[in-house]
Order: structure tokens, then C-alpha cells, then sequence
């Protein structure tokens, strides 16, 4: 076990994360007399979707200032209707923990209004690993606390790849054409911490760039990756600076390449820049 650096605020707050970062372990280790609903478990999600009183009920016995923890939030939107009632009502604090906030960016969303602020757990930085901190072992199998201490490294992320794609994708719907999303993302992920050209990136996966705009979206709506803006000095310029691909993890990276041998001298620059 790890301790992570993250600190939780006095008030109800958004914990976003890579699926697998460990927001889970973290809140039960930090919040350890919440009331907990997890919207992951099938009965529960399934119980809250049939029953939209159910969640009101479960906390009938809660008073002001106790936590009260909802993980994978992003699966039922609407229940942020009554998080946000108990706030103004009751006086309750609420993690609202989540590995994607596409759903939670829909129009008609409630996001509560600023009465929620938002905190995002990256994988395990070199300060919160200490002397098991790796570096040639971090460029080749990234640093998430799944990852971390498997005796089998390169199998457990690409199944962590595999599994990406069919729970956070093709179950949540997330793009029309999965057979394509599959083959872009090897693509994008060669583009790791170069700059991104999203027509020269469209050429290359073959599809139109309005559709690999959208596949990026879906990469930074599911914090598998983000862009750092270039910068621009001026307020005025004639031609666009294009933007830096980053994405959150290098053995995920990596997986999505399936490339598990030891980065060569050239192959490090990417992946350390990025970690």
C-alpha cells in the first residue's frame, strides 16, 4: 500500500481517474466511515436505476457533515439530482468518484452548480513510490497500482487494454464504430507526447477527421490521455500552433502498441517526457 499525496477537501468533491489508478482504495482508506453505494456492482447500479427513491432512503440516518462516498458516479448522471438536493437540504458531503466524465459533461447534467469541487488521482508518482520507484521499469510498464506489483506485468496490461475497450467504450456506448476506435488507438498512441496534427493523424487510421476528433474526445473524456495547448504569444496569430498528445500512463502506451521489451535510447525520450 502507497500513500497518495492527494488530500481530500472539507467538501463534496469529484474524484476523477484512469480506471485501475486506485481512487477506490483511496477513498475507502481515507473515508472510512462513509456510507458507500457502488455503482460498479451490478445489483446496486441495477437497484438505484429501477428505484430512484432508494438512494434518499439509504440515507435517511445520515446527518450534516457525515461523507458519504458514490463510486463510478458517471454510470447513473442522475443521481447527482439528489446528491445536490442533500448538499442544500441536509448538510451532506459526497465523493463522487468516476474513471469517466463524458457522461458527466452531457448537457442537463447536474454538476452541482460549484457546491462540488473536482480532484483528479494520477498513477502513482515517483514521490509516492519512494525507493520501489523504478525508472526503466516505469517507461516500460508505466506506474498504476495495478501494474505496480504484478508478477506479470506486460499480460495484466493488455488485459487492462482489452478491458478498456469493453467496459469503458463498447459498454457505455461511447462510439458508434467499435472495430474503428480499435484501430485508432494504436495509431494515437504513437502520437504519445509528439504534436498532434489531427489531419495527418486522420490520414493515417483512414477515417475522417471530424471522426478522429471525436476519438480523442473519448481519449480525454475517459482520462486515458490529454492535450497541452502550445503556446501562443500573441494574441493574434495567423497560423495555429497545434497541440501536444499526452497519455496518462506509458505502459498503456505501451499495450496499446503491444510493445513490452525495454525502451531503447530512442524509444525513452516519449514516454519519460510524458511521465
Amino acid at each position: 500500500m502507497y500513500r497518495r499525496h492527494l488530500l481530500e477537501p472539507g467538501i463534496s468533491f469529484f474524484l476523477l481517474g484512469l480506471r485501475g489508478v486506485g481512487k477506490s482504495t483511496w477513498a475507502r482508506e481515507r473515508f472510512r466511515d462513509a456510507t458507500w453505494i457502488d455503482l460498479l456492482h451490478e445489483a446496486v447500479f441495477q437497484a438505484h436505476l429501477t428505484d430512484p427513491r432508494l438512494f434518499r432512503r439509504k440515507l435517511s440516518e445520515a446527518v450534516p457533515g457525515d461523507w458519504v462516498v458514490v463510486d463510478e458516479v458517471q454510470r447513473l448522471p442522475s443521481l447527482l439530482n439528489e446528491v445536490h438536493s442533500l448538499i442544500e437540504e441536509r448538510r451532506l458531503r459526497f465523493v463522487l468518484a468516476g474513471s469517466s466524465a463524458r457522461k458527466l459533461r452531457r448537457s442537463g447534467v447536474n454538476l452541482l452548480g460549484g457546491r462540488a469541487l473536482s480532484r483528479t488521482l494520477s498513477p502513482l508518482l515517483p514521490s509516492e513510490l519512494g525507493p520501489d520507484f523504478d525508472l526503466d521499469r516505469a517507461l516500460r510498464f508505466g506506474t498504476l497500482p495495478l501494474i505496480q506489483n504484478s508478477p506479470a506485468p506486460a499480460e495484466q496490461l493488455e488485459a487492462y487494454t482489452q478491458l478498456y475497450l469493453k467496459e469503458e467504450i463498447q459498454a457505455e456506448a461511447l462510439v458508434r464504430n467499435l472495430a474503428g476506435f480499435a484501430r485508432f488507438l494504436p495509431v494515437a498512441a504513437l502520437f504519445h507526447g509528439q504534436v498532434l496534427n489531427v489531419e495527418s493523424l486522420a490520414r493515417d487510421c483512414g477515417v475522417a477527421r471530424t471522426t478522429v476528433q471525436s476519438y480523442l474526445d473519448v481519449l480525454d473524456d475517459t482520462l486515458l490521455s490529454y492535450r497541452l495547448p502550445a503556446y501562443e504569444g500573441r494574441l493574434r496569430v495567423k497560423e495555429r500552433r497545434h497541440p501536444k498528445l499526452y497519455w496518462t500512463d506509458p505502459g498503456v502506451v505501451r499495450a496499446t502498441l503491444r510493445n513490452f521489451h525495454q525502451p531503447t535510447s530512442e524509444e525513452r525520450g516519449p514516454p519519460l517526457e510524458g511521465l
